[in-house]
């Protein structure tokens, strides 16, 4: 199980994660690549909301394929093209996170493709099976 830290000292984790999340030894993790907004056949949607849904959905995948969830997740890079796109990605992430709240950075960058207008990274920890 992870531990929670928001010391008093920090400002106040707001939005659907925390300061830090201690992982105990012993636990399974799992680096999950930046995953981007294009099908396996290669079909990028062109909004932010269908586009950070997809990013989701891989991260999910990628997550079930080593027995893990969401409520594994335990550190949550985003990289968003344009500020603009912080209420749709916010939004978005807590429907699929939850109540979970992982480590959470958010990042105003130039993406490597212009189609994508956002990428996301994580970190997961498990039980060891």
């Amino acid at each position: 199980m992870t531990q929670q830290h928001d010391p008093t000292t920090v400002p106040a984790a707001v939005g659907g994660y925390t300061n830090a999340l201690e992982v105990p030894a012993g636990r399974r993790l799992l680096f999950i690549s930046g995953q981007i907004p294009e099908t396996a056949d290669g079909l990028v949607p062109e909004d932010a909301e269908a586009q950070c849904r997809l990013i989701w959905e891989h991260l999910v995948a990628c997550l079930a394929s080593a027995g893990m969830g969401v409520g594994e997740l335990v550190k949550v890079t985003t990289f968003l093209s344009d500020r603009s796109l912080a209420e749709v990605n916010t939004a978005v992430r807590r429907e699929f996170l939850g109540d979970h709240r992982p480590a959470l950075t958010v990042i105003v960058a130039d993406i490597f493709d212009p189609r994508w207008l956002l990428e996301i990274e994580a970190i997961a920890a498990a039980d060891d099976a």
